[in-house]
C-alpha cells in the first residue's frame, strides 16, 4: 500500500466540522494534508495512526482554530513536495488573502506567466496540503467555482465559512 510517507514522517487523523482529515509531516514540517473523501487519505484510516509530531500537532490545533473562526493565516511548518513550478504556484496560493477569491489567470500573473493559466490549474490540482496552502480560494475567470480535490460542494463549505467569519456571523 503506497502512502506516499517520507522519511521520518508520521500521520494523524484529525476531526474536523467537515470530515475527518488526515496530516502527514514529521517535527520540522507538514507534507501533505488529505483532505475527507480523499481515497489515499482512506488508506490510512484503515491502520491505527503512527504518532503526532510537532508539526502535525501544530496543524491540528491551528485547523481546529481555523474552524472556530479563530484563525486566518496558517503559520505551521510546510514542506510541500513537487516541482519548481508548482511550488511557485503554491507560494502564490498562500498569499491569497483569507476570505477572498483569486482567478486562475490572476495567479499565472502573479507567478509571472500570464499565458500559464492551464498549467496553475494543473499544479492546484497537485497540492499537497489543500487548505493549509488555500487553493479553495482559486475560481474560474468569470467567477464560477471550478474543481476541487474535496469535491466543490466542499470549497463552497469553505470559502462560505471564510466570508461568515469576516462578516461576523460565524
Amino acid at each position: 500500500m503506497n502512502k506516499q510517507l517520507f522519511d521520518g514522517d508520521e500521520w494523524w487523523p484529525v476531526e474536523t466540522p467537515v470530515g475527518r482529515m488526515v496530516l502527514i509531516g514529521n517535527d520540522d514540517a507538514l507534507h501533505r494534508l488529505h483532505l475527507p473523501d480523499d481515497t489515499q487519505g482512506a488508506l490510512f484510516l484503515q491502520e491505527l495512526p503512527q504518532g503526532r509530531p510537532g508539526s502535525v500537532a501544530k496543524a491540528e490545533s491551528q485547523l481546529h482554530a481555523y474552524f472556530a473562526g479563530e484563525l486566518t493565516r496558517f503559520d505551521v511548518a510546510l514542506e510541500p513536495q513537487g516541482t519548481d513550478w508548482q511550488r511557485q504556484v503554491w507560494a502564490a496560493l498562500a498569499e491569497i488573502p483569507y476570505g477572498e477569491t483569486r482567478s486562475y489567470g490572476d495567479i499565472a500573473r502573479a507567478v509571472g506567466n500570464p499565458r500559464a493559466s492551464r498549467a496553475v490549474g494543473m499544479a492546484n490540482n497537485r497540492n499537497p496540503i489543500a487548505l493549509v496552502i488555500p487553493c479553495h480560494r482559486v475560481i474560474g475567470a468569470d467567477g464560477s467555482l471550478t474543481g476541487y480535490g474535496g469535491g466543490l460542494p466542499l470549497k463552497e463549505r469553505l470559502l462560505a465559512h471564510e466570508r461568515q467569519v469576516l462578516a461576523g456571523t460565524a
